[in-house]
């Protein structure tokens, strides 16, 4: 049992100093995964002929990249790290944001 000059042992910490859960990680990384599994429904539901489609707009994809992370982040810390309620809206958010941009771009 140490005691420092604050006359506190050494291993007691105050609510400031513990350490909070991260939600960013775990949320960046659902956002991550749902956006190339976003990105590959295009090419299961119409081929190879997406690829031509993909060729030519590739910036607006990849800029769905950082907004899909960040939505992660997003609805995982609402959520307060619910992983059950965090994954399937993160799915769903991220993939309709792929859809609503492919289907603006390819006029359907």
């Amino acid at each position: 049992m140490l005691i420092n000059a604050a006359n506190r042992r050494a291993d007691e910490q105050t609510t400031a100093e513990r350490e909070e859960p991260s939600y960013a990680f775990s949320g960046g990384v659902l956002g991550f995964v749902f956006y190339w599994l976003a990105f590959a429904l295009p090419f299961v539901v119409y081929g190879t002929n997406t690829l031509l489609f993909m060729l030519y707009t590739w910036p607006f994809f990849l800029a769905l990249l950082p907004v899909s992370v960040l939505v992660g982040i997003l609805i995982h810390r609402l959520l307060s790290g619910r992983l059950l309620l965090s994954v399937p809206l993160c799915a769903l958010l991220v993939v309709t944001l792929f859809w609503q941009t492919f289907s603006l771009l390819s006029g359907w």
